[in-house]
Parts: structure tokens; C-alpha cells; sequence
């Protein structure tokens, strides 16, 4: 019987314990609901003016709905006078003024001049030694392909001669050069009244064509017309 008792208390305190902690919790609750009820009913323009609600010394902010490059204005604190160094280590950047003790980058002027890379072999130096010589005076060079008069013995008297007719005739080979030039060579011409078409002549070639009735026609580089004498 004692027995029975005693444990018919302990449930009926566990009961009450129970029952005071779930209207503990509802009562907790209703007054979360409660104080965030207002929150929830905010506009959202009432949200933005609380994120964006500041002013500025002397005048208003302006209003977001005209907000442009023209109406902006700088925002209190965003402005520092410049910082006073060398007056003191109480400011903070007195004595070495920030750039710390010694060395190359602490003293006064530029550390090391513009394209300097610590001692290597800097980029404006690489670049000409690159294949292709992007840079440097190999660049700017006009190469030619070369052909010798002694080629043009090879078409009949009077021809019209340009690269593409030496190239038919098997006089020359295929060439990745779009410029050629006429040459004078170990052996003479003997083709007469010839009219040779070419980028350029030399002085030896143009004089050995023209002596055996022939013309010299040099072409522009960028057109590939006839350029006027």
C-alpha cells in the first residue's frame, strides 16, 4: 500500500511539472508572435528607408527614386584628411612613416624604375629574342623573295613576267613571301623586250632589262598595282 502511494505522487508530480512547463512554452511563444506581428506588417519602402535613412552634413540625402552620378554626396566619415607622417612616433607613422627599417624600398623616391624585375632579364629585353621577333629592328625588316634575271631566260621574248608566270614556267618554286624582288645574277640575260613585274629591282637587274628593250613595272607592296614612275 505504501508502495503504491508513493508512486501514485511521483506521477501526479510529474503531471504537474509537465503541464506547468507546456503553458510556460505557450505563453513564450504567443509573445514571440506577438513582437514580431508588427515586423512583418513593415512596407517594404519602410525596410528601405531604414537600410538607406542617413544624412549628410548640411543637407538631406537624396531621394532614392532620382538617385543618380549628378545627386550623389559623400556620406559623414568617408572623407580623411591626409595623414600627417614623419611628425612623431605618437602619430603612428612617425620615424620610419610606414615603409619600415632600411632597405631598398624604404628610402625616398621610386624603389626601382619602371620594367625593372629584380635583376633578371627584363620582358622589353626577352621580346626580340622571341621567335617571330615580334619587337626590335629585325621586326620592321621587308624580306623579299629573291629572282635572279638569269630566271627569266626561261620565258620567250616580249613575255609579260610576274611571279605567277615564272612559277608556271618551273623558273622559281613556291614561296611563303608575298614581296619579290628582281636580282642581277652570274648569268647574263639574254631574253629581250621583256616586261618584268616585280615589288622591287635592283639597280644591276633594272639596267640589264632595260638594255635588252625590256621594263621594269614595280608594284606596290600593299596593293600589288603598278606603282606611278
Amino acid at each position: 500500500a505504501e508502495l503504491s502511494a508513493s508512486f501514485a505522487a511521483s506521477m501526479l508530480l510529474r503531471l504537474a511539472v509537465a503541464a506547468a512547463l507546456f503553458v510556460s512554452a505557450e505563453g513564450l511563444l504567443g509573445s514571440v508572435a506577438r513582437a514580431t506581428a508588427p515586423a512583418a506588417a513593415c512596407s517594404r519602402a519602410d525596410l528601405a528607408m531604414r537600410v538607406f535613412d542617413w544624412k549628410t552634413r548640411g543637407s538631406e540625402a537624396p531621394a532614392l527614386e532620382g538617385l543618380d552620378l549628378g545627386s550623389l554626396s559623400k556620406s559623414p566619415g568617408s572623407a580623411h584628411r591626409a595623414a600627417r607622417k614623419g611628425r612623431g612616433i605618437s602619430a603612428g607613422q612617425g620615424a620610419t612613416c610606414g615603409f619600415g627599417t632600411r632597405g631598398q624600398k624604404s628610402r625616398s623616391g621610386h624603389s626601382t624604375r619602371p620594367g625593372f624585375e629584380g635583376g633578371q632579364i627584363p620582358l622589353y629585353r626577352r621580346l626580340p629574342k622571341f621567335v617571330g621577333r615580334p619587337t626590335g629592328p629585325g621586326h620592321t625588316k621587308t624580306e623579299y623573295e629573291i629572282i635572279k634575271v638569269s630566271a627569266l631566260n626561261q620565258l620567250d621574248d616580249g613575255a609579260e613576267v610576274d611571279y605567277a608566270a615564272l612559277l608556271a614556267a618551273r623558273a622559281v618554286s613556291k614561296s611563303k613571301r608575298k614581296l619579290n624582288k628582281v636580282v642581277g645574277a652570274a648569268d647574263k640575260l639574254t631574253v629581250k623586250n621583256l616586261k618584268v613585274r616585280a615589288h622591287a629591282f635592283t639597280s644591276s637587274a633594272r639596267a640589264e632589262i632595260e638594255a635588252l628593250g625590256g621594263s621594269c613595272i614595280e608594284l606596290s607592296p600593299t596593293t600589288g598595282e603598278p606603282v606611278a614612275a
